[in-house]
């Protein structure tokens, strides 16, 4: 299911609806006619726990050992790689909005938090995720929001990166992301003693969500902005079997084609001198077991003869074939020899008697 929808880009409420009325989905995913679906929550939960187990690339490397398997792409080298836009799944969140939800999440996830950011920060009312009531018109009203905003983070950041505390992975993750927010739209105000504002900017590699902090803004076109990642699918150019997957952020020189085709390539070799291990051992075992046989290269050695070298049995010579032995023929007794005793020579007779001496013609009357 998961890969119809990556084929045919459909949301979850979209799968589920095909999974019920197209007769195409339930032959595929081998469901009968009479399967009402399931809730559209069900393919987040699958996706969350592919995810998190401890092989989620296992329908890749399960291509990868068929192909490697059957060799149907041996002496083909040639692949050609493109990338697409994923859209992300998270709303883009403005300055605002991300500071006072990354000052939040602290206050949740690090111990103490919570009262230091009620005693110590007044920027805005932490209790709520909602935008402070301000006159958003109003310059000055916004430039002050900003900076109170800046303050307090850079204050949370400040205590809780001290060397005497201890935070966990977690919890220096909501810190850091926290820094990240407070850092990278603003800068200061004109004239400013500690007073910051909004940047007319938009930075590079700006994160747009501390809800999704890998998402980012890219440009498809000069026209058509998009925020999300960047997928890359490598391919064999005459068979169009997918050899190779990457998913990266949308934006920087490390995440281009030419960057992941390196990867790739890297990848796809240590898999291939993996998998081609994996295929030498199981012959060797479909060998040593088929039928109790034992090859001569697969028998149990002892502490003595391990390090001994056997010449291999297809580079002796093969032994002397020997041919049959003819049964015996019946044979007719022996014929005399007819008396051709030549006064002055050797004894003549007829060649099918095995002389080598031409006949003579008797003589006489």
């Amino acid at each position: 299911m998961l890969l119809l929808q990556a084929l045919y880009d459909y949301s979850d409420p979209q799968v589920v609806e095909a999974l019920r009325c197209d007769i195409r989905w339930k032959v595929a995913c081998g469901l009968p006619l009479t399967n009402a679906g399931f809730d559209p929550s069900t393919l987040v939960y699958w996706r969350k726990r592919l995810a998190a187990s401890a092989c989620p690339h296992r329908i890749n490397d399960a291509i990868d050992q068929v192909i490697g398997q059957t060799g149907v792409l041996k002496g083909r080298r040639k692949r050609a790689l493109d990338s697409t836009i994923l859209a992300d799944a998270v709303a883009t969140q403005d300055t605002v909005t991300q500071l006072i939800a990354a000052i939040r999440r602290v206050g949740r996830q690090v111990p103490g938090a919570a009262a230091a950011i009620a005693a110590e920060c007044s920027g805005a009312d932490y209790s709520t995720p909602a935008k402070p009531k301000i006159d958003w018109e109003d310059p000055q009203a916004r430039e002050e929001l900003g900076s109170g905003l800046v303050n307090d983070a850079a204050h949370l950041v400040e205590m809780f990166t001290a060397e005497q505390v201890k935070l966990t992975g977690k919890q220096t993750d909501a810190v850091g992301l926290l820094a990240l927010a407070a850092g990278q739209d603003v800068e200061p105000a004109e004239g400013s003693d500690g007073r910051w504002r909004i940047a007319r900017r938009v930075a590079t590699g700006r994160v747009i969500s501390v809800n999704d902090p890998q998402a980012r803004h890219t440009r498809k076109t000069p026209e058509a902005r998009r925020d999300g990642y960047r997928a890359h699918i490598a391919a064999e150019p005459g068979t169009t079997l997918i050899t190779g997957c990457a998913l990266t952020q949308a934006t920087g020189s490390a995440n281009s084609d030419a960057a992941v085709a390196e990867q790739i390539a890297g990848r796809r070799a240590r898999t291939s001198d993996r998998l081609r291990r994996l295929s030498v051992w199981h012959q060797r075992a479909t060998r040593r077991h088929a039928g109790g046989r034992t090859h001569p290269d697969h028998q149990t050695q002892t502490p003595q003869t391990r390090h001994q070298k056997r010449p291999h049995p297809w580079t002796t010579s093969p032994p002397t074939r020997q041919p049959a032995p003819s049964p015996a023929r019946a044979t007719s007794p022996a014929r005399p020899l007819p008396n051709t005793t030549s006064p002055s020579g050797p004894p003549a007779g007829p060649t099918h008697y095995g002389t080598t001496a031409p006949p003579t013609r008797p003589t006489g009357p």
